[in-house]
């Protein structure tokens, strides 16, 4: 086993840690809140329709999907899409999390730059991550060429790209949650004690992009390290 295979073994084995305690800790407070029932008794589907209506966007669909926490906000279809839990439930939980992709869908109609560079991204994106599960194997896999400088630097690469794309989706998480809650609020859906728990379990769902983020930056800076060594020999 070379050196950088052990390096990056260890890295991503620190911050898989790291992700499954906030992960676990989201759905900590997903569980607790979704025990708290709301009391003018909206469903997260309520509450979307009703996000969307102030916002004047008809053009979005809400659907149910399926999973736990799959929530998301489609760009290219302007489709909602709300867990199970979340579209039905009556709870802060269901409200939180619905204004939230609510909130990229107002992202979306107010052309948010960030929204737009980061759909503009996708598709280099997903290109760069199917190319380092080959990429990785080469350079930081027992394959013997670790060493090679131009192996390293497309691998380097594509790290970037993914990387980057990390960390413009921190300001876009982070807007979409801060219009969600203000709307929350500024529309009295919820209040009080109410407003408190949807704040925390957002703050919960942004810290898995925080991490997710901080991960992508430490392995690029570990793989430009090794690439710089490798210059040298």
């Amino acid at each position: 086993m070379n050196g950088i295979y052990l390096g990056f073994i260890v890295i991503t084995g620190i911050f898989s840690v790291i992700g499954m305690f906030v992960s676990n800790r989201l759905k900590s407070k997903f569980n607790q809140y979704s025990q708290m029932p709301l009391r003018n008794g909206m469903s997260g589907r309520e509450v979307a329709e009703a996000m969307l209506s102030h916002y004047g966007i008809r053009d979005v669909q809400i659907v149910e999907g399926k999973g736990f926490l799959t929530d998301h906000y489609n760009p290219m279809k302007k489709v909602v899409s709300l867990s199970p839990n979340v579209f039905r439930g009556r709870h802060i939980s269901a409200a939180a999390v619905a204004a939230h992709e609510c909130g990229h869908a107002v992202q979306h109609a107010k052309a948010y730059p960030w929204l737009k560079f980061r759909s503009a991204m996708v598709p280099l994106v997903n290109v760069a991550s199917r190319a380092q599960q080959f990429l990785l194997m080469l350079t930081v896999g027992a394959m013997g060429v670790s060493n090679n400088y131009t192996m390293l630097m497309i691998t380097v690469a594509t790290f970037l790209v993914t990387a980057a794309f990390s960390f413009i989706t921190l300001p876009v998480e982070f807007d979409a949650s801060n219009r969600a809650l203000a709307w929350l609020d500024s529309s009295g859906v919820l209040g009080g004690a109410e407003y408190d728990g949807a704040k925390d379990a957002l703050k919960w769902a942004a810290m898995t992009y925080v991490v997710a983020a901080l991960s992508a930056l430490v392995i690029l800076l570990y793989l430009l390290m090794k690439l710089s060594a490798a210059r040298r020999r």
